[in-house]
């Protein structure tokens, strides 16, 4: 059952640079594993240098468009793509390592952005931590005034 405000049968996008792919591609396999298609692959689809913001640009063009509601960026660290999906009103990613913050980062910040590390997690701790993500709601209330100290008008 989908509970309110969660991100479970919502579309969603997700994309890597080329410190990402890796982990990106298994994620991909994981995701179809467990008959979930309701998402788009940004990208890219090698280990070949990429630049990450523009991978981080696509993710934040699809979601303000409405193709997807939430997504998943991968980088080496994940801390480019954080950074680079955060510069835009509305986008709200969160640097995941483990269950923990990503549980708290849809609870209490309705993070919209999954961004982890390629190079840093393990694809069983990474296929734990969107599990997660996907399945806690935002708890709205304290927490929605919040965000709207941050960005205000969301």
């Amino acid at each position: 059952m989908n509970a309110p405000n969660t991100l479970l049968n919502q579309s969603f996008a997700i994309a890597a640079d080329h410190g990402g792919f890796g982990l990106k591609q298994h994620l991909l396999d994981y995701l179809k594993s467990k008959n979930i298609s309701n998402f788009i692959d940004l990208g890219t689809d090698s280990d070949k240098s990429v630049h990450f913001p523009d991978y981080a640009g696509k993710m934040v063009e699809t979601i303000k468009s409405g193709k997807a509601q939430w997504g998943i960026l991968i980088c080496g660290t994940g801390l480019g793509m954080s950074i680079a999906a955060n510069r835009h009103a509305g986008i709200y990613a969160a640097l995941c390592h483990d269950t923990t913050t990503a549980r708290l980062a849809r609870q209490h910040n309705n993070a919209n952005i999954l961004a982890m590390g390629g190079r840093i997690l393990g694809p069983t701790v990474a296929e734990d931590i969107v599990e997660t993500f996907l399945h806690t709601a935002f708890l709205g209330d304290r927490y929605q005034d919040r965000i709207g100290m941050i960005d205000p008008g969301c």
